[in-house]
């Protein structure tokens, strides 16, 4: 009897945690971001999401997809990358902190006390507006919407105006949009989406903001780096950034260097492919002094970079 007992309020201990780690779900609660991110030991938002800093988010606007997928891969993150997007303005590049939802199809008693909840903690409107509430500056909001287009748009250009206005970014939609014509005259506005339809949300569910979510083939935690071109999205984990960031740009100053090498005929490909001889490395520093414009990172970190690295 006395181990039936035991067993039965073991058994209410979990379902009570379980039950609270649902309602959490609608929001993951600060300590749960912290729990999922705590590779990141820098400052965060108060909902607990990394904040990278500004001055990174502007930089990686000039990093390549190839130069920042090659070195997660080096760090052993295979999955951040996904491609097969329309884009409101395809040869505009956006950058920022991802803010998560997920949604799922429309079950019932699993959407009525999200939103009782929702109506409790007094978020105002429909479910798909409450990630909107809570965008901060350079923030993108990243959407799980499951692929859905037809009846799967996510937002329309009221709700655009709106996240343009909290943001100063754009969107990331594994979904559909509507009101193509309004958004587009949202001036700095932007969106990576699956496509366009003039169908509303329909039989779709909110089931969590800011937890981590899948894109495609991508994982994305709260707070990671977005970084949209027309090739395609690639997250990077908050921790990650400046690494990710000052390597990538290492790599585009040193093809800019040896490109020009190559076209004045003082390397040969052989050289420039391969190890830099001290002669070649000389040179480089050389070259970076007499093209201080071509820098996008401050002096004294790429010299600290370079003085570390095995080149």
């Amino acid at each position: 009897m006395v181990q039936t007992n035991k067993l039965l309020l073991t058994a209410a201990i979990f379902l009570g945690l379980a039950i609270n780690t649902i309602q959490a779900q609608v929001q993951m609660t600060k300590e749960q971001i912290q729990f999922y991110t705590a590779d990141w030991k820098g400052e965060r938002f108060p909902d607990g999401r990394p904040k990278v800093p500004d001055a990174l988010l502007q930089r990686l606007k000039n990093v390549s997809i190839e130069e920042a997928w090659g070195v997660m891969r080096g760090e052993g993150y295979h999955n951040q990358f996904e491609a097969g997007w329309k884009m409101i303005h395809r040869d505009k590049v956006f950058v920022g902190r991802a803010l998560t939802a997920q949604y799922m199809p429309l079950r019932p008693d699993v959407d009525n006390p999200v939103k009782a909840k929702g109506k409790a903690e007094g978020r105002i409107g429909a479910p798909n507006s409450w990630p909107i509430d809570m965008l901060q500056n350079g923030d993108v909001y990243v959407a799980d919407g499951y692929g859905k287009v037809i009846d799967g748009t996510l937002i329309g250009d009221n709700l655009g105006n709106s996240i343009y206005a909290k943001s100063k970014t754009g969107v990331v939609f594994d979904a559909g949009v509507r009101d193509l014509e309004g958004l587009e005259e949202i001036e700095g506005f932007n969106a990576a989406v699956r496509d366009f339809d003039p169908s509303f949300i329909n039989q779709m569910m909110l089931t969590s903001i800011n937890a981590p979510i899948r894109i495609g083939r991508a994982t994305v935690l709260p707070g990671d780096l977005v970084l949209v071109k027309k090739e395609g999205v690639i997250f990077i984990p908050a921790h990650l950034a400046e690494k990710v960031i000052l390597q990538a740009e290492f790599i585009s100053l040193t093809d800019q260097f040896g490109h020009q090498r190559l076209r004045e005929g003082k390397y040969t490909p052989g050289e420039i492919d391969t190890k830099w001889t001290a002669t070649i490395k000389a040179d480089f520093v050389k070259w970076l002094d007499q093209n201080p414009d071509k820098i996008p990172m401050p002096r004294k970190d790429l010299d600290a970079f370079m003085k570390g690295k095995d080149w």
